[in-house]
């Protein structure tokens, strides 16, 4: 298969992506975890904060503030059983959860950060979320080596840390097959959201780079590319002046074979757990055409202000920014699946739903190199039904004008209904039913087969957003993928505009399931 048909049907035939006969053998399931063995540990401090509210100063944080950061960041932070009558034997296997959601609470994604901090030795140090501490990968300095990494748009000396999020496509390929491709992007997206808004309450000053030598970073955290490639790096800096994307043209291209030569290659020893892992070629051949081997590679992408749809155009209520408890909002956020319970919206939880959520998915990163003048690459769709003063239909969602504009009329949740196979959301208990849609060619034009993955995590960027959101306004979300991309894409009327759906939130109130659950906070 081609990687052009094999994008194809990640997207728009997903029923391809995992034949019927496919079987997950979960007797033989990967850790949701990366468990390194016989390397030096940091344990770190569980006494985390119970409120995480804006600061207005940059600090270098200590060891002890990294800790925190780490534990909202990407800890394991719940361990819960369900009972589900219609699949008795899930109900014997406990789950641990993390802030962030995951496609079957499978978190394919590992955290490694770069620290330069007093309290501990410079150098690069994997986060191990089960037990909550660091462990020691390479000591050293490399702010020269990462600097070159990034083709010398970012002065790495002025960051106390530099945080490498990556994937390890077996642990959710044993699942979804090859529909793993797409969520791992979708979960990236949604952990490095989460990463930012930490970053914003602690302080932190941070920037997303989607362009870097990936070989090069593999070689220095001692990766080995057929399991595991990182998918975006994020410096985070308490300085106020830095440069995040200086100009690199007046000093040359780098290549990731002439940096790999510059250190030596570290291999370390870890647990999977499982014995039997099976072949994802189509994953491996993906990824090493996505790969950058020189600077000369890196791209801007200047996005095109969305074009305007006809229809009645509704004013949302001005709202002002939303000032919530960010540790409140991560503990009450759920994904209610078939616990949600109808009830009427008001505008103004629309609005501040809406208005939120975008506002604060702005960010600074390598595609466009400006935050105040950047236009999104991802937009917002959705089916409204309930809502106090807006009539029944489907709708798009002007950010810069905070208005709705309605594409189709009357109620559109049973055609959303009819169009999902699993049905594991009843939508006629939701009152808003939205879509992240963005560029139908995945961004490929202008940076090839990376441009699927970096709008995969740009979606789940959006995603965490609407989801931090509502779970400070009371209500809950829960992103999926089972939709027809196609009939979506006809209904909001965006597939003339160059656009498709990329994945579906319902979100609104909620009754508490039945399960036994505990927080591993201590």
């Amino acid at each position: 298969m081609s990687l052009e048909a094999f994008l194809h049907q990640l997207h728009f035939e997903i029923s391809k992506t995992q034949p019927p006969d496919w079987e997950v053998d979960w007797e033989d399931a990967p850790l949701p975890y990366k468990l390194y063995r016989g390397l030096p540990v940091i344990p770190l401090s569980s006494e985390v904060p119970l409120t995480l509210k804006e600061r207005e100063t940059p600090v270098k944080p200590a060891l002890r503030e990294i800790s925190h950061f780490l534990w909202y960041v990407f800890g394991v932070t719940q361990c819960f059983q369900s009972f589900h009558p219609l699949n008795p034997r899930e109900q014997k296997i406990p789950m641990y959860r993390r802030f962030v959601p995951s496609g079957g609470a499978l978190y394919p994604n590992e955290l490694y950060v770069y620290l330069k901090i007093e309290d501990l030795p410079h150098g690069i140090y994997h986060y191990d979320g089960a037990h909550h501490r660091l462990v020691l990968i390479r000591k050293g300095n490399f702010d020269s080596y990462l600097t070159r990494t990034l083709g010398n748009r970012c002065d790495v000396s002025a960051c106390f840390a530099l945080a490498f999020v990556s994937v390890m496509f077996w642990k959710n390929f044993f699942k979804y097959k090859y529909l793993a491709y797409r969520l791992q992007g979708l979960d990236t997206g949604v952990l490095i959201g989460q990463l930012l808004e930490v970053a914003r309450r602690f302080g932190f000053a941070s920037g997303v780079y989607f362009q870097f030598l990936d070989r090069a970073v593999h070689h220095l955290l001692g990766l080995t590319e057929r399991e595991e490639s990182v998918y975006a790096m994020i410096p985070l800096s308490a300085e106020e002046g830095i440069t995040w994307f200086a100009d690199r043209n007046h000093r040359g291209a780098v290549s990731a074979t002439e940096l790999c030569e510059e250190i030596t290659l570290v291999r370390h020893d870890y647990e999977v757990r499982s014995k039997r892992i099976r072949e994802y070629q189509m994953l491996t051949r993906i990824n090493e055409a996505s790969l950058f081997e020189s600077t000369s590679a890196f791209r801007t992408v200047n996005s095109e202000k969305n074009r305007s749809q006809k229809g009645q155009i509704v004013a949302l209520p001005h709202v002002n920014r939303l000032s919530y408890d960010l540790a409140q909002a991560c503990r009450k956020r759920i994904s209610p699946g078939t616990d949600f319970v109808l009830e009427k919206m008001g505008q103004g939880q629309l609005a501040s739903l809406l208005r939120e959520a975008t506002a604060s998915f702005l960010y600074r990163n390598d595609l466009d190199e400006a935050l105040e003048d950047s236009m999104p690459r991802v937009s917002l769709v959705g089916c409204l039904y309930g809502v106090e003063g807006i009539p029944d239909g489907a709708y798009s969602y002007d950010r810069t004008d905070h208005a709705l504009r309605r594409v189709r009329s009357e109620d559109q949740r049973p055609r959303l209904q009819q169009e999902m196979s699993q049905h594991t959301v009843n939508l006629s208990q939701v009152p808003l039913c939205l879509h992240v849609a963005g560029d139908r060619n995945h961004l490929k034009r202008a940076l090839g087969y990376r441009g699927y993955r970096i709008q995969q995590m740009e979606a789940g960027m959006l995603v965490q957003r609407l989801l931090l959101v509502a779970s400070a306004l009371g209500m809950g979300g829960h992103p999926l993928l089972d939709f027809h991309t196609n009939s979506c894409d006809e209904l909001y009327k965006i597939d003339s505009q160059g656009k498709t759906t990329l994945i579906q939130i319902p979100i609104g109130p909620y009754r508490l399931r039945p399960w036994l659950q505990a927080s591993l906070h201590r």
